[in-house]
């Protein structure tokens, strides 16, 4: 199993969903989409093994792989449009104010931009109180968290994504969900996971302020310039709520979700252990 399959807690939901224990997800006999992209679904940086199946987000993605040469694509939804269904939102929640999620970097590439110029122009845009969530990195460095709690925001970080099968952290996606529910809104500096999370948890997105960049950044199938092109609708400190959630949907596979035993089979796990009780006994569980 690759430890990507883990990120953000990603095959515990599916183990969750699946009926299948989720504090110890069974061997996913693939790779798993762990984040959106404008490629084929999977990390540039990760070696893969010929023949093994991918199972992507969206069919959007699946048709760009398809195009990029890869072969036995499976469509099956995202881990959080999965834990959205078995996690719903009451819409007379209230929400108040904006939670900014700032382009990060990762292990292997940190971010550089002007964050003081940023945070200015968060104060200057968002109405109400702001929760400034940080990526792992960006939130242990605490002279940068330190900037943004003197600014006056909340800062917070949903955890660590795990990686080579240590520190995993089952809770990410829970955590994210229940900071998104709260909040109003939803935004960042470059179209990401987060926002289009927020978008189908019920957030107004936006997409604004200096986008900034990684260091030796390699424009990779078009690059942030192919974002603004083709999904520009996105950008601004005003969107479209509704426009919004519809391309969220699709991009997050939320009409594409499969149902538990499909989803065991795709995936190469077990039944769950009653299930597979009643089919021996001839006994169906109530």
């Amino acid at each position: 199993m690759h430890h990507a399959n883990h990120y953000y807690g990603h095959s515990h939901v599916l183990a969750r969903y699946c009926g299948l224990d989720d504090t110890d997800p069974p061997r996913l006999r693939g790779y798993l989409q762990h984040g959106w992209n404008i490629g084929d679904g999977l990390a540039p940086d990760h070696e893969f093994v010929p023949g093994v199946p991918s199972f992507l987000w969206s069919e959007r993605t699946r048709r760009r792989a398809w195009s990029l040469g890869r072969r036995q694509l499976y469509v099956t939804g995202s881990p959080f449009a999965y834990l959205l269904m078995m996690e719903p939102i009451d819409p007379a929640t209230p929400r108040e104010g904006t939670i900014w999620y700032p382009f990060h970097g990762w292990e292997g590439q940190h971010v550089e931009g002007d964050h003081a110029a940023l945070m200015a122009e968060i104060r200057a845009t968002e109405p109400g109180p702001v929760t400034v969530c940080l990526y792992w990195q960006e939130y242990r460095s605490t002279k940068l968290r330190r900037q943004y709690e003197a600014a006056g925001f909340r800062v917070i970080c949903h955890g660590y994504r795990g990686g080579w099968w240590k520190d995993l952290d089952p809770g990410f996606l829970y955590r994210q969900l229940g900071e998104l529910r709260r909040h109003a809104r939803v935004a960042s500096n470059r179209l990401c996971s987060a926002v289009f999370y927020g978008a189908l948890a019920g957030c107004a997105p936006a997409v604004y302020g200096d986008p900034m960049h990684l260091r030796n950044e390699k424009p990779a199938f078009g690059g942030h310039e192919r974002i603004l092109r083709e999904w520009a609708a996105l950008h601004g400190a005003q969107v479209d709520p509704a426009l919004a959630r519809s391309i969220a949907v699709e991009e997050l596979g939320a009409d594409r979700l499969l149902a538990p035993p499909e989803l065991r089979r795709l995936l190469g796990w077990p039944m769950p252990r009653s299930v597979e009780d009643a089919e021996l006994t001839g006994v169906l569980p109530r």
